[in-house]
C-alpha cells in the first residue's frame, strides 16, 4: 500500500484508478513497476510486478545555473530534471539579479529541490537529480577542475557546443555545463573559469533565456554521449 503523502497525491491529484500503472522508486537506481488493484481514502493498494535496478547513469552531467530571477529557477531545473540532467549547481555569478543570501539561499535550494523531485516522477527517473548548496565562482572552479571536460556557454565563442560534445562519452568522470546569467559572465569569472579548464561553447544562431540553455545543451551533450540514443 502507498499512503502518506504520495499515497495522497496518487489518490487525490493524480486520481489513479484500479488497473492504472504506477512506477515506485527510492531515487537510487531501485524501480517498482506496479499496477493499482485499489484506491482509498489518502491511499492506493498496488501489485508490484517487476522490480529492477538501473546503474548510475554515465557519463555523469552536471549543470551549473547561473540563478535566475522569479521563478525561472525552478522552470530550468524542470525541464533539466525531465531531460536526464544528473547534478544541478546553484551558482551566484555576478551578474544574476537574484541575490541569495542567508536564509533566502536556503529556502531557494529547498524551491529546487522542491522541483527537482516533482520533475522526476513526472518523467519516471530511477536517480533523482541532485540539487547542491549554492556555489560561488571559486567553488565552480574548483568543481571544473575535477571534470573529464568542461564546457562554458558562450554565445560569442567560435566553437559550436554540438562539435565539442562530440567527444563527451569519451571521457571519464563529471561533464560539466556552465550557464551564465542573463546579463553574461563578467570577465574576471570567464577569466578564472578558462584558466580552471573550461572550453567556450556556442549552443546555437540564437541567444537563449538562462532558463532554458541549460536543458537544451543538456539534450546535445547527453545525445552526444550516447545516454539518448
Amino acid at each position: 500500500m502507498l499512503a502518506g503523502a504520495e499515497g495522497r497525491h496518487a489518490a487525490t491529484v493524480r486520481r489513479l484508478a484500479p488497473g492504472e500503472r504506477l512506477d515506485l522508486t527510492d531515487g537510487a537506481g531501485t524501480l517498482a513497476e506496479g499496477r493499482v488493484t485499489a484506491v482509498r481514502p489518502g491511499a492506493v493498494e498496488l501489485a508490484v510486478l517487476v522490480r529492477h535496478f538501473e546503474p548510475a547513469p554515465s557519463p555523469r552531467l552536471v549543470v551549473v545555473q547561473a540563478i535566475p530571477k522569479g521563478d525561472r529557477g525552478e522552470l530550468a531545473v524542470e525541464t533539466m530534471t525531465e531531460v536526464g540532467v544528473d547534478v544541478i549547481v546553484p551558482w551566484a555569478a555576478q551578474r544574476c539579479v537574484a541575490v541569495w543570501r542567508g536564509e533566502r539561499a536556503e529556502k531557494g535550494v529547498a524551491r529546487w529541490r522542491s522541483a527537482a523531485v516533482a520533475a522526476a516522477k513526472q518523467s519516471r527517473r530511477a536517480w533523482l537529480p541532485e540539487i547542491t548548496p549554492m556555489a560561488a565562482t571559486t567553488a565552480v572552479a574548483d568543481r571544473v577542475r575535477g571534470a573529464g571536460l568542461a564546457l562554458l556557454l558562450d554565445p560569442e565563442a567560435p566553437d559550436p557546443l554540438a562539435r565539442l560534445a562530440a567527444s563527451a562519452g569519451g571521457w571519464g568522470g563529471e561533464v560539466v555545463l556552465i550557464v551564465g546569467p542573463e546579463g553574461g559572465i563578467a570577465a574576471g569569472e570567464s577569466e578564472l573559469l578558462a584558466a580552471a579548464g573550461t572550453t567556450g561553447a556556442r549552443l546555437g544562431p540564437t541567444v537563449l533565456r538562462a532558463s532554458t540553455a541549460g536543458a537544451v545543451a543538456a539534450a546535445l551533450v547527453l545525445s552526444a554521449a550516447g545516454r539518448w540514443a
